[in-house]
């Protein structure tokens, strides 16, 4: 399983799975999901994608897996209880909330003492860019200022096309509110590692690691 493009989650970082309450955090597609719940675990897919939740249900029924997908925005977990879950694995999806740090706190709540977060993030640098201009002149050149997000820094036609096309706005987030913000939500992270894209993707990743991955534990 990855929470970020092409590393491996450490298996020691799962724990044993068998009956424990797991929360696929806006991981649904059909990939994730179904293996956690294929591990043993109780598992429930939250997304804010139909689409993304119907794969889960598709994959789970042609595998005689039991799933529960429920729809909803990553930073609001209301629907669930305090301490409903064991585990969350959340990868790479919080670049399209533009604060990541209601999405901790809400992890925070609805995990047990003691729970696993596992989470993807985005290399905050990765933003500094525009990938599409690199691409085409075979240059990284500094664009933007930090912090970055569509809204703001796109210009007015570019950030119409994106409308018009039905795409995202994505968001960067500093390391202060991606590492940070999980320590000031009540984690301790326990582990951590960094990921490369792939040169298809941006040239930046020729200089460095566009990924980061933690796994945080919820302070008893």
């Amino acid at each position: 399983m990855i929470l970020t493009p092409n590393k491996a989650v450490p298996r020691e970082w799962f724990g044993d799975l068998a009956g424990k309450a797991v929360l696929g955090l806006a991981s649904g597609g059909g990939q994730q999901v179904p293996i956690l719940a294929a591990a043993g675990a109780m598992v429930t897919s939250f997304d804010n994608s139909g689409a993304q939740l119907a794969l889960d249900r598709m994959v789970a029924e042609r595998e005689g897996l039991a799933v529960r997908t429920v729809q909803g925005d990553m930073t609001d977990l209301s629907v669930f209880a305090d301490a409903s879950f064991d585990l969350i694995f959340h990868p790479v999806s919080n670049v399209i909330v533009p604060d990541v740090n209601p999405v901790w706190r809400e992890c925070a709540r609805v995990l047990k003492p003691g729970g696993r977060l596992l989470a993807g993030v985005m290399n905050p640098a990765h933003f500094w860019f525009d990938h599409d201009e690199a691409e085409q002149t075979g240059q990284l050149v500094v664009k933007y200022r930090l912090p970055y997000a569509d809204v703001t820094s796109l210009p007015a036609d570019e950030l119409k096309a994106r409308i018009t096309r039905g795409e995202l706005f994505e968001y960067s987030h500093s390391l202060d509110d991606q590492i940070g913000g999980q320590l000031k939500a009540g984690f301790a992270i326990t582990g951590f590692y960094e990921d490369d894209w792939s040169d298809g993707a941006t040239p930046l990743t020729r200089y460095g690691p566009m990924y980061l991955a933690t796994l945080a534990r919820r302070v008893e």
